[in-house]
């Protein structure tokens, strides 16, 4: 079995473990611990460059030995880290001038991490010493099963000279000369037309969207080719069932992650998400910090991101177990929340579980981001909780080998066109700022939309889309969201008409087939090429600072539900109007229509749509989704996959009162092991969920 099949085929619980951190370390207390808990997994050895190597080419490698040794004693397979991502005093101070630069010539302060110039020859040549050092020394070791390099890349923008000068040479090897530089970036505005390659600026103070988006696009090839290469290295030690990773924090600005994951055996990434009321499904809070993802929708955006970035399972390599922030935010979860949590990950497709950390640390930046133990390092509450959850997924053995989440819609992701909109939003903020989170407040309220309205979402990458026949993906997802697809070529926006005559449900939303692939307005009537299918088209739209009322016509639409954000002054050429906005002069345009076109539909939808909105229009698309067979109550959810050729099904009460579901037709309860018949009313207790299996062969499904 490969490396990769046997990821897909593994079920992993575990978490971060770093002895070297503790203040009392009792090695064989903490691993009993964890056998206890029925961990089969823990990552060591990421964040210590300085204990590795403590001074220029003196190394100590010896300290981890008793670890792997003990973990392998206990049944616990390994994932070695490679330190790179924070680098140690020494080598800062022998060569300062690897720092990165936020700024061309502001150097980033030390005292953080992953303050360096990744593309430095002086910092390269010694994070390959240290990677052979440590790789040398343990990738054969058989606890060791598998690897990952450095650690949440692409934290931040470098403008080092080293790197412009690799910017431009990339630019020549795209372009050839300036002239075709200039004509592409439109450099005769404001007089930027350029002469020569040498009088090129940097990009500090540059307020032209073509370069911008060039400028982030070769920050995501250098992240890239940085992890491409670490990986590299570890592969001339790797044994064949082991495999190389990194943990992908979504949304770093310098990190293109479906790219990324390219050079990886396995895709794997940090799901830090709110807990407490933030997993109530009535309500909606604001994020508890910009990194971390709120509500029932926030969580499962993130898991389907993780198996988007290559449309198969993958890694949770960190996630939260406790209260996780800085020392003025605690927010532990409520009793229940984290098994909640983790099945509803695995449900979207992960295939491990792994918390940061295990032991609350005692120093450092990070001295209230709980862990598995508290301070005191006594099991508590969190302990027990994870025990029983551990408990719980050992139990469910091979159930989950080969395990594929359902969807009822999926959701086109681009990152040229996020990274462009977080340098050049179309949205404002009520008091007239720009909204750097514009692409997300777009696409996420899709993805939300998708949620709340009973169904399930696959994301899906504009790279996987262009490796796709529109016949192949009017098979594969029979509807298609594709909002905010600003950056993207004539030949996608073609596929995505294609797509729809071939028999798919295109639903556009806004900001699609209005830019092209260097972000530039396109010289035509919008939405250009996807507009005529979609028969309707606008020359003008609106920044909503405040919600705009909508309301039904040919499609149901609750009391209160409105658009948000953008409103386009759509004008009907051959289309039927679902829903149009409440306003005396807006009103003239709709907010949704609909058109046949070949053997498929387009559907557009002018605006941002809130909760409400967002699901009616999914109980609109998708009018029996793969859930829907199940009656259950509103903060009920059910989440779905395929697993041995049977169907999976999650139930998770999202509320802190009990609620219930009944079956649809007779299953098997994984959880207690007993069977079920059709019609049972099952009682889910407050954060409780529940993990049953279809009782006969699952059907073939999208």
């Amino acid at each position: 079995m490969t490396n990769q099949a046997a990821h897909r085929q593994t079920l992993r619980f575990g978490a971060a473990y770093y002895p070297e951190y503790q203040a009392r370390l009792d090695l064989d207390q903490d691993l009993d611990l964890m056998r206890a808990a029925h961990f089969n997994v823990i990552r060591v050895g990421e964040s210590v460059w300085s204990t590795w190597e403590p001074r220029d080419g003196e190394f100590d490698l010896d300290w981890l030995q008793p670890v792997l040794d003990g973990a392998l004693a206990r049944g616990i397979g390994v994932i070695l880290g490679t330190p790179t991502y924070a680098v140690p005093p020494w080598l800062w101070h022998t060569y300062p001038e690897i720092a990165g630069e936020v700024t061309s010539g502001q150097r980033q302060g030390w005292g953080r991490r992953q303050e360096v110039d990744i593309t430095h020859a002086a910092f390269r040549f010694h994070a390959e010493r240290i990677v052979r050092a440590i790789l040398g020394r343990y990738a054969s070791h058989p606890a060791v099963i598998g690897f990952q390099v450095d650690n949440e890349p692409g934290a931040m923008l470098l403008h080092n000279h080293n790197t412009f000068v690799g910017f431009v040479d990339w630019l020549k090897a795209g372009y050839g000369d300036v002239d075709t530089l200039n004509e592409a970036w439109g450099l005769t505005y404001w007089s930027h037309r350029l002469g020569d390659w040498a009088e090129l600026w940097r990009p500090d103070g540059n307020l032209q969207p073509q370069y911008g988006l060039a400028w982030r696009r070769y920050q995501n090839r250098a992240v890239t080719d940085f992890i491409g290469w670490q990986a590299d290295l570890v592969r001339e030690y790797a044994r064949d069932n082991q495999f190389v990773t990194t943990c992908v924090a979504l949304d770093r600005p310098a990190m293109q992650e479906e790219q990324v994951v390219r050079r990886l055996d396995v895709p794997a990434l940090n799901a830090y998400h709110g807990v407490e009321d933030h997993l109530d499904f009535a309500r909606e809070l604001a994020r508890p910090d910009h990194w971390i993802r709120t509500g029932v929708a926030g969580l499962l955006e993130l898991a389907d991101r993780g198996y988007g970035m290559l449309q198969e399972r993958f890694l949770v390599t960190e996630t939260n177990v406790s209260s996780i922030n800085w020392w003025w935010q605690h927010f532990p979860p409520y009793p229940g929340q984290i098994r909640q949590s983790a099945l509803a990950l695995i449900a979207r497709g992960a295939s491990m579980i792994e918390y940061w950390h295990w032991h609350t640390l005692h120093s450092g930046a990070e001295t209230y981001w709980g862990g598995v133990l508290p301070h005191s390092q006594r099991p508590g509450r969190v302990y027990s909780e994870v025990a029983e959850l551990g408990a719980l997924l050992a139990g469910l053995g091979d159930r989950l080998d080969g395990f594929v989440p359902d969807a009822d819609v999926a959701i086109l992701y681009s990152t040229d066109s996020k990274q462009s909109f977080e340098d050049f939003p179309p949205l404002c903020n009520p008091d007239g700022s720009p909204r750097a989170t514009a692409y997300h407040d777009i696409v996420d309220a899709f993805h939300a939309a998708v949620v709340h309205g009973g169904a399930q979402a696959r994301i899906v990458h504009a790279e996987q889309w262009d490796d796709l026949e529109a016949a192949e993906a009017a098979r594969s997802f029979p509807i298609l969201v594709a909002a905010a697809f600003y950056v993207a070529t004539t030949a996608q926006l073609e596929k995505l008409r294609d797509y729809a005559a071939a028999g798919g449900h295109l639903v556009l939303g806004p900001r699609t087939g209005y830019g092209d692939e260097e972000s530039r307005a396109r010289l035509a009537v919008a939405p250009d090429v996807v507009g005529p299918a979609a028969g309707v088209h606008y020359e003008e739209f609106t920044s909503l600072r405040a919600p705009l009322p909508v309301v039904g016509d040919a499609m149901t639409v609750s009391a209160g539900a409105s658009g948000r954000w953008w409103a386009d002054h759509l004008i009907v050429d051959d289309a039927e109007t679902l829903a149009h906005y409440r306003h005396p002069q807006i009103g003239r345009f709709p907010a949704v229509t609909t058109r046949a076109h070949g053997r498929g539909r387009v559907t557009y939808v002018g605006t941002v749509p809130d909760r409400a909105l967002g699901a009616d229009l999914v109980r609109h698309l998708v009018p029996a989704p793969l859930a829907g067979a199940w009656r259950r109550d509103d903060p009920v959810t059910v989440l779905s996959g395929v697993a041995n050729g049977t169907r999976i099904h999650f139930l998770h009460n999202w509320s802190g009162g009990a609620a219930h579901a009944t079956t649809p037709h007779a299953v098997d309860d994984l959880i207690a092991g007993v069977p079920l018949p059709g019609g049972h009313r099952l009682t889910l207790d407050p954060w409780g969920c529940l993990v049953l299996a279809d009782n006969h062969p699952a059907p073939e499904t999208h």
